[in-house]
């Protein structure tokens, strides 16, 4: 089987490199996007995730210049994703960000770390539930970004009046929450409830166990539903310890991604083929389906966002599946890319 190249909303690293990284050069990031290629992710938004707004800019700014000056970056990646520091810093809400340094929705903010950058910030993700989020999330959208609500546990009125000023996504959905929460009475069911809303899942068995993710697949229709990887260093490396953000992470045998001896988890180990691979082998889809969540969705919900900044569609390019959905081959730029 053919598709288009898959999009990455989310990818917080690669194959041992750390797009957080303040010394993030070309040469390392090119090793990263050349191997996601070999993934079949044609396209995707570096994610830096909650830190001070001066280490923020200090990542932006390492990030950026290496896009710039890297093989892949300029073909592969139009923008970045903010993920915090406009999160919830209550314990189980914050998950591996560091809840210190947490602040409030700041449009400005954004505007400030953008300044300067090659690329724009394209997504944002943010609590709507902390103080002054509507303003902010009007004047982002209205800025041509995709707001979503992320780490968060916005009741169902709170997530109305997100999207209503201009939010259009969830991102992770079904984490970034304590391990209790109310049965039904809780973010997860109030975004889910929501129809204008698209949400992100992390199809890794790790994150969501099968029957939620299929239950979630259901509630919010394939349609609005979006693979990500969330992927960090560890990702498409062998079990052991890597750097993420400052932190110290540890891949798992069993795959999972936590700071070690905690019990929170820190991204995931995930390639976006195998999470399309795994929709299918679990019977939560069908090709097709998978293949819309991982290429079609993310790509009509980004498409906005880069009119509005006046940026060209990327080059989608073609991935080549085997029977039992591993990658064979990336066509991207007039140049075929085998698996290694």
């Amino acid at each position: 089987m053919q598709s288009r190249g898959l999009l990455d909303l989310q990818v917080n690293g690669f194959a041992g490199v750390d797009f957080n990284a303040t010394d993030l050069d070309a040469d390392a990031l090119d090793r990263a996007l050349a191997a996601m290629l070999g993934t079949g992710v044609t396209t995707c938004l570096p994610t830096i995730i909650t830190a001070s707004a001066e280490d923020q800019a200090r990542r932006l700014a390492a990030l950026d210049r290496a896009v710039a000056e890297s093989r892949f970056g300029p073909v592969m990646v139009p923008g970045y994703h903010l993920e915090g520091p406009f999160l919830n810093p209550a314990d189980g809400y914050a998950g591996c960000h560091p809840p210190q340094v947490m602040t409030a929705p700041d449009a400005d903010l954004v505007l400030r770390l953008e300044a300067g950058l090659s690329r724009p910030i394209l997504l944002v993700t943010l609590a709507p539930e902390l103080p002054g989020s509507e303003a902010a999330i009007g004047r982002l959208s209205g800025a041509g970004k995709i707001v979503a609500v992320g780490h968060s546990s916005a009741d169902a009125d709170t997530v109305a009046m997100a999207v209503e000023a201009g939010a259009t996504m969830s991102t992770h959905l079904g984490n970034g929450v304590p391990q209790t929460l109310h049965k039904l009475d809780n973010t997860i069911f109030a975004q889910l409830a929501e129809e204008r809303l698209h949400a992100s899942f992390i199809a890794d068995g790790i994150h969501l166990p099968r029957p939620a993710l299929k239950a979630m697949l259901r509630a919010k229709g394939i349609e609005r539903s979006i693979l990500v990887s969330d992927a960090v260093s560890a990702a498409a490396t062998r079990p052991g310890r890597y750097s993420f953000a400052g932190m110290e992470i540890e891949h798992g045998p069993d795959g999972s991604v936590r700071l070690p001896g905690s019990r929170y988890l820190a991204g995931s180990a995930l390639t976006l083929d195998k999470a399309v691979g795994n929709i299918v082998r679990w019977g939560l889809g069908s090709p097709e389906e998978a293949i819309r969540m991982a290429c079609d969705n993310p790509r009509s919900l980004l498409a906005p966002a880069l009119r509005a900044h006046g940026l060209p569609v990327p080059p989608e390019g073609h991935v080549t599946w085997s029977a039992d959905w591993e990658v064979l081959q990336v066509e991207h730029g007039g140049v075929a890319h085998r698996r290694k």
